[in-house]
């Protein structure tokens, strides 16, 4: 597998030290930011009062990703014994992390344009779904787990189909329902944090040339 194994043991180096840190606290930066936006989209919060602070998390998950990049490079140019493989999947991975900022800072423009789905029933179980989701797949990279990142693999899959299931509904059946644009939108949001939460995970689970396109519909990885 691409990434399967644990560096523990492999001896020190402080600069993978450094980049294993900064993911961890990327994906926590992105767990704030997603539960700031949820709690603006369903009412708990104004957006406004929350904007700011979901601005500074994504300025922190942006330079994680620019601070990870360049302990890449300086560690293969320098150290020159860097595992090559290693150092493409932690390019794949930090760019799906710094995504997840991206579609959490869209969840709260819905509720800065006058988006409330508070009212709307299941919204609170989808929220703690991927919001949980986010924290799993932290603990899961860190450990190199297996067995749990194939669990939240196959607990993504089914997210991304009933995200899917249920915007078709919308399109179908939805015509003036309350808030039925907002929650297409919202469901496609939710869509991409997760695909991206299963790239993250395929990268323990997956050989190398298969990682990047997790968040391809699952039958679309068939290959």
């Amino acid at each position: 597998m691409a990434f399967s194994f644990l560096r523990r043991g492999s001896g020190s180096d402080d600069r993978l030290d450094h980049i294993e840190a900064t993911i961890q606290q990327m994906l926590a930066d992105d767990r704030e930011a997603f539960d700031l936006a949820m709690s603006a989209l369903l009412g708990d919060v104004e957006a406004k009062a929350v904007r700011k602070k979901v601005k500074a998390t994504d300025l922190r998950v942006n330079e994680g990703e620019r601070s990870i990049r360049r302990d890449l490079v300086v560690h293969a140019s320098v150290v020159g014994s860097f595992d090559s493989p290693a150092l493409f999947v932690y390019m794949s991975i930090v760019k799906d992390i710094e995504r997840i900022g991206d579609y959490a800072k869209n969840l709260l423009d819905l509720a800065r344009d006058g988006a409330d789905l508070g009212d709307h029933p299941d919204w609170r179980a989808r929220w703690q779904q991927a919001a949980e989701m986010i924290t799993a797949t932290a603990e899961a990279f860190e450990a190199r787990d297996l067995a749990q990142a194939k669990a939240l693999i196959s607990a993504g899959d089914e997210l991304l189909d009933r995200y899917d299931d249920e915007v078709s509904e919308l399109v179908k059946h939805g015509h003036g329902q309350p808030e039925a644009v907002a929650r297409a939108l919202a469901l496609r949001y939710l869509k991409r944090i997760v695909a991206h939460l299963t790239n993250v995970l395929s990268s323990i689970v997956m050989p190398l040339d298969r990682i990047d396109y997790f968040d391809e519909d699952p039958e679309d990885r068939e290959a």
